[in-house]
């Protein structure tokens, strides 16, 4: 307990003495490469060197300093309460999206039980509602996933979609470039008829002709994106191309934007231990950095933070499974995963089409690799499944996974798990003044440079206690009834006189005596404690 008490003496300290003063600018631009260790930044710069394309990356130039990511009760976080943190400054559990926790005996730091399900204001909210600013998403999972619903939604459970999805809709983003299009349901469609989103989906030129003033939505695939080095590029952009697109939409605004980037299948390639794609998608995500970078330098009144939100499978260059590594020459380490072409899920679906005397010239067409028959026999008899889990596919018994212990049996990369990792990620920043974050900084910190950044007026805190408060405190003395005929989407009823209120969970638009009005916010039901957050601006519409 000693040790304990010390531990958050010393955190109090270190947030009392994070005082940097840091000039405020119009633009921030954040970009997450999610799951990414740094050994994937290692073997990304000796790739492009063995393959003809110098030894540094684009972000090299602006790497400033590591950041200490963690869950609230669990030094080892995945996605949701990571990213959550780095939009809100919240410590959260795992699954927890821009929302307040539950209190548990592991917690690192102090959590506030008052707030337990409190959904916290983020920065992309903030920017919108307080700085007026554009705002926009970019990513390549499906739009409701983890990272980008930590910058635009709220609930406990990051696999609750239902919840998640028609948050991010009614959040009036101007800008949502990413995958989902099997996501999309008839209320979120018709919203954007009604408040004059353009909704494009799996039109790449569509994409980048949009020069229109109006929101806009461009997603590409029943859910996520092909992974970079399995896209076809005449139909799918790159995240760079998405990048400069949403940056050069968002610049419009004469009051700013605020612009979240993910490269969000470094994280899935790490699940799935696939060197090669890992390599590929970090790739992919960097030459989006220079998108970003090229732009904030010529501006002039840009911040930009490159940050990952944890670890993955411990990567290595060099394995004890493969002896002498430390004398290999770089041919020798970087050769062979130079010559893959596909991923292992890319190669799979083509694998699985063909004909198992076709399996051994299929594999050396597109990895390079002249298969053993002790190999092939291990394609042939692995059920050909594919994972629904992709946090699983390094550990499951299918083609992908296969496929994957066959490239890297050819390569000396080594990985401790399938799963997130514990340690601290690197960060690379660039201010017009030079004001960005050095050393190493927690996750809580990094958040509040985000804020300091950005200007606000008033902290997320004070933010969050305007927009999420609890029903029964807005509507205290009036009647009021929760209507859950349809458990996914109960609706508030509120009555004074003649006068009547409905307010519909999970979206920003409420009725007055049958008139619809934006509320200016997301509203978000928690069914854990029977209680709806709004905006307290509501108790005065009577």
């Amino acid at each position: 307990m000693k040790k304990l008490n010390l531990v958050f003496c010393l955190y109090f300290i270190t947030i009392s003495a994070f005082t940097q003063e840091v000039k405020p600018v119009k633009n921030l631009i954040v970009m997450i490469p999610d799951g990414t260790s740094i050994g994937v930044y290692s073997a990304a710069r000796w790739y492009n060197y063995y393959n003809g394309k110098g030894d540094t990356l684009n972000v090299d130039p602006y790497l400033t300093g590591t950041v200490t990511t963690f869950s609230s009760n669990a030094p080892i976080g995945d996605s949701a309460p990571t990213g959550s943190t780095y939009a809100t400054g919240v410590l959260q559990q795992a699954g927890n999206v821009a929302i307040y926790p539950e209190p548990s005996a592991n917690d690192l730091y102090p959590v506030d039980a008052s707030r337990t399900y409190q959904p916290a204001a983020t920065i992309l909210e903030a920017s919108k509602i307080e700085k007026q600013k554009s705002v926009g998403i970019v990513v390549t999972c499906e739009f409701p996933h983890a990272t980008p619903a930590d910058f635009s939604s709220h609930y406990y459970n990051r696999g609750n979609y239902k919840a998640l999805a028609p948050q991010i809709a009614y959040q009036n983003l101007d800008v949502m470039f990413g995958g989902g299009t099997g996501i999309l349901t008839d209320d979120i469609k018709k919203h954007f008829t009604r408040n004059g989103t353009t909704l494009i989906q799996d039109d790449k030129e569509a994409m980048l002709g949009y020069n229109q003033d109006g929101k806009v939505w461009a997603l590409f695939g029943d859910r996520a994106l092909p992974y970079n080095i399995d896209r076809n590029p005449d139909k799918v952009p790159s995240i760079a191309e998405m990048t400069e697109k949403a940056i050069q939409l968002l610049s419009k605004n004469e009051n700013g934007f605020f612009l979240m980037v993910e490269g969000s299948q470094i994280d899935w390639a790490a699940h799935a231990n696939d060197a090669g794609t890992m390599i590929n998608e970090f790739l992919a995500f960097d030459e989006a950095v220079k998108k970003a970078m090229d732009f904030a330098k010529k501006e002039g009144n840009t911040a930009v933070v490159v940050v990952s939100d944890h670890g993955n499978s411990g990567f290595t260059i060099g394995s004890r499974d493969c002896p002498g590594y430390s004398r290999l020459s770089l041919e020798e380490l970087f050769g062979a995963v130079s010559n893959y072409q596909l991923s292992a899920n890319g190669l799979e679906s083509i694998l699985a089409k063909n004909k198992p005397e076709e399996i051994k010239a299929i594999f050396k067409k597109y990895t390079g690799i002249d298969i053993t028959d002790e190999e092939l026999q291990t394609l042939i008899s692995s059920k050909n499944y594919k994972e629904a889990d992709y946090m699983e596919v390094a550990n499951s018994n299918n083609l992908a996974h296969n496929i994957v212990n066959i490239l890297n049996s050819r390569t000396c990369f080594g990985f401790t798990t399938g799963g997130h990792t514990g340690e601290e990620v690197l960060l690379a920043s660039y201010h017009p003044e030079g004001d960005v974050l050095k050393g190493n900084v927690k996750s809580r910190e990094l958040n509040r440079y985000l804020q300091q950044v950005s200007g606000l007026s008033s902290s997320l805190e004070e933010l969050t206690d305007r927009i999420f408060v609890k029903h029964d405190e807005a509507f205290r003395g009036l009647n009021y009834t929760i209507d859950e005929s349809d458990p996914d989407f109960p609706v508030l009823r509120v009555t004074k006189g003649k006068n009547r209120l409905e307010v519909k969970a999970f979206s920003s638009v409420a009725t007055k005596n049958g008139k619809p009005f934006d509320i200016g916010s997301v509203v978000v039901y928690i069914d854990k404690n029977g209680t709806f957050y709004l905006p307290a601006h509501l108790s005065e519409i009577f």
